[in-house]
């Protein structure tokens, strides 16, 4: 009988551990809020005084700073924030 000759095994390649991802975490229910179509925020008096003076500073900017048009600037500036923030909200700057 012949002998056999033995073959040396394959060389196995490194084993690598992969990370376990951890278990998730119960997480505590957030309450969801339902807000109708109509839902606004309240806006107090003063933001929204502030939210003027930045539209009117914006408006002044656009035309270069020129002078003569500061009250044009408000009075276009508080038409576009009320407009945006709804009508009902204009007893906040009277």
């Amino acid at each position: 009988m012949a002998a056999k000759k033995e073959r040396p095994a394959p060389a196995k390649a490194p084993r690598t551990r992969t990370p376990k991802p951890a278990p998730a975490k119960p997480q505590a229910s957030k309450p969801q809020a339902s807000f109708g179509a109509d839902a606004r925020a309240e806006v107090s008096a003063e933001e929204v005084r502030k939210l003027i003076a930045e539209a009117a500073y914006y408006r002044a900017k656009k035309r270069g700073f020129t002078p003569g048009h500061e009250v044009e600037d408000w009075v276009q500036a508080e038409a576009e924030v009320l407009r945006r923030i709804g009508d009902d909200q204009s007893k906040h700057t009277r």
